[in-house]
């Protein structure tokens, strides 16, 4: 079991022990659900641990990050320290404190922040690459974060605007064959985009920076034949592109331009099974300076527990009907198969 040892952390008298500790001490009950083999004591101001050498510095980083964190202004919470276990668990190089409480955007008291390591990373490649593409299932912020970051370029005058886009593929991109004005037809592949909009900024701004082209929301389709000069460009959903619409909104991109590219490769809607052009398009640009591929996992999901649990199932799901497949084309008879 190796070296025991017995350490006692004295808790700031400046910090209210319950904002480290927990309601009922809850993160401490997390804490020693994952390291087991510590014994947790709270005395006072006093946390007194005795376990494994190893074990026990884990857990005295992770109090001392919570720390960090809470003198940051940042209250824990229990996502907060699950995701904060995970940290020092892990092999990155990150701590929680570095993750938790980078400040992205504050807006009407709410601040958006990163939630896990990869988030940062995917931040942090936002930052140090003209174009990005976050790939992941549903719930990991790929989007969100990306929205952030391009509210900050505006109102940090780094772009002059901000163009947000989206394929409209129920429709075909045909909206001009759908019902009612320009606005209502192309409202419902939008509107995602919009309440991430209305998260970030003052909801009186948004209709002035829309009429004024600061903030441009559009289908996929209007982007053709224009070149986006000063513009942080982001594209939502782009599983649902082709490969022809994914080399027109690359090539769109223009001088002191920043482009951030976000899909799911497990949710693709285009019809006929034609090929997505966010699935083909790593194999064309990986490797090429100033582009990042950043992938996002159920980890990474920052809604309910159950959405990443739900995630992680429905991939299991799929992977053993892809495995029955496999194993009923093996066993039909050759005089059967399709493949003569």
């Amino acid at each position: 079991m190796g070296l025991m040892e017995r350490t006692v952390l004295t808790l700031p008298e400046d910090i209210p022990s319950v904002a480290l500790t927990g309601p009922n001490d809850s993160y401490i009950r997390a804490i020693e659900k994952s390291f087991p083999e510590v014994a947790v004591t709270v005395r006072g101001n006093e946390v007194i641990l005795r376990g494994p050498t190893g074990s026990v510095q884990n857990v005295q980083k992770l109090v001392a990050n919570f720390l960090s964190v809470v003198r940051a202004g940042q209250p824990l919470s229990d996502d907060a320290v699950r995701r904060s276990i995970a940290m020092i668990l892990g092999d990155g190089n990150e701590t929680p404190a570095e993750v938790l409480t980078l400040n992205i955007l504050s807006n009407r008291g709410k601040t958006i922040r990163p939630k896990t390591v990869n988030q940062k990373r995917y931040v942090d490649a936002i930052d140090k690459n003209t174009i990005t593409f976050g790939i992941g299932p549903a719930g990991t912020g790929k989007t969100y974060l990306a929205m952030a970051k391009a509210v900050q370029a505006l109102q940090s005058k780094q772009v002059n605007r901000i163009i947000l886009t989206r394929p409209a593929v129920e429709a075909g991109e045909r909206l001009g064959f759908l019902p009612g004005t320009l606005h209502e037809k192309i409202d419902p592949y939008l509107r995602p985009l919009f309440d991430a909009l209305h998260d970030m900024l003052d909801p009186d701004a948004i209709p002035r920076l829309m009429s004024s082209g600061t903030i441009e929301v559009a289908p996929l389709a209007y982007m053709r034949g224009r070149t986006l000069n000063d513009s942080y460009i982001i594209l939502d959903e782009a599983q649902n592109t082709s490969p022809e619409q994914m080399k027109m909104f690359l090539t769109r991109l223009g001088f002191g331009s920043k482009m951030v590219v976000t899909g799911d490769i497990t949710q693709i809607d285009l019809p006929n099974h034609q090929e997505s052009g966010l699935q083909i398009v790593r194999s064309i640009l990986e490797g090429i300076a100033d582009i990042s591929f950043m992938d996002l996992t159920s980890e990474d999901v920052v809604r309910h527990r159950l959405v990443s649990e739900i995630v992680d199932a429905y991939g299991r799901f799929d992977s053993q009907v892809d495995g029955n497949r496999a194993a009923r084309r093996a066993n039909k008879p050759r005089s059967l198969r399709s493949d003569r």
